[in-house]
This record gives C-alpha cells, sequence and structure tokens, in this order.
C-alpha cells in the first residue's frame, strides 16, 4: 500500500507540472530583447537571462491582471509553490517580488533552464528543492498576470 501511494504522489508531482504546448507570445508586458552569451560569466543576477531586460510596473496594483495571474498560477504553479513562505515542491512565494527585481521573475518564469544551471542562489534553492522547475511554456502575458499576482500577494495595493 506504501509503495502504491508513494507512486501516485509521484505520477501527481510529475502530471501537475506538466508543459503545456500554448504557445501564445501577445503581449501586453513591457519587454527589450537582447541577445545574452551562453557564457555563465556573463550572466546577470538581478536581471537573470531571458528576453526581458525591462519590466514597467505601475505603483498600484493591477486587479484585472492579478486575478489573470492567479487563475494561470493556480493551474500550473501552486501544485508546487504555496503563497507563503513555506516550501512545497518548490519555494513559497511569499516575499519575491521584494526580493527579486521584476526582470529577474519575469526570466525565471519564462526561461527557468538557463537560470537554474547559471545562477548561484538559483543552484543553492535546486539544493534544498532537489526538483528543477519545469518550462510551463507562458506566454508573456500570462506570465506577466503572475508576476502581478505575486505582487499582489506580497501586499501591493
Amino acid at each position: 500500500m506504501y509503495k502504491l501511494s508513494l507512486f501516485i504522489l509521484a505520477l501527481t508531482m510529475f502530471t501537475s507540472c506538466g508543459q503545456n504546448e500554448n504557445t501564445t507570445t501577445g503581449s501586453s508586458a513591457e519587454a527589450t530583447t537582447e541577445e545574452r552569451s551562453s557564457n555563465p560569466s556573463d550572466y546577470d543576477p538581478k536581471r537573470g537571462e531571458g528576453k526581458y531586460s525591462t519590466v514597467e510596473l505601475g505603483a498600484s496594483l493591477n486587479q484585472t491582471m492579478a486575478t489573470k495571474g492567479e487563475d494561470v498560477a493556480g493551474v500550473k504553479c501552486t501544485s508546487c509553490h504555496k503563497m507563503t513562505d513555506e516550501k512545497l515542491v518548490g519555494p513559497g512565494w511569499k516575499g519575491v517580488t521584494e526580493r527579486r527585481r521584476p526582470e529577474w521573475i519575469m526570466n525565471f518564469i519564462t526561461n527557468p533552464d538557463p537560470m537554474i544551471d547559471k545562477d548561484p542562489e538559483v543552484q543553492a534553492q535546486f539544493e534544498i528543492c532537489l526538483v528543477r522547475m519545469p518550462n510551463q511554456s507562458l506566454s508573456d502575458d500570462e506570465a506577466r498576470n503572475i508576476l502581478e499576482y505575486m505582487r499582489k500577494n506580497d501586499g501591493v495595493k
């Protein structure tokens, strides 16, 4: 019975963190693209690695985007992340927008693999969690909405 329960738990984790084939890239997110070298010494730990070099945030929360972000996170994120600082499979999200710049967050949630390979803090987190964050194939709009939901979770009004 124990082995069956463990198998079901593992199966649930793998299927809940699977990739989505949605490749819509329409965007209301403010982003500037630039080519980055694959050389780890060129890695910018404040920006991360990906197409976002600038993300413009409003001074106040965009409630519509936050609601959409909560919906997307409910499907693609919350099976592994809690909204508190408590670790589930991955780290909790509480305070992430206070610790990380918006560009870093957008780059990580849309382009996790190179950042896991290059970012020392992400590598340290990986040592704790032992599971690589899968690329969820988020559209630019989905990623930006999730960022706004993270801001809401961190108390931005």
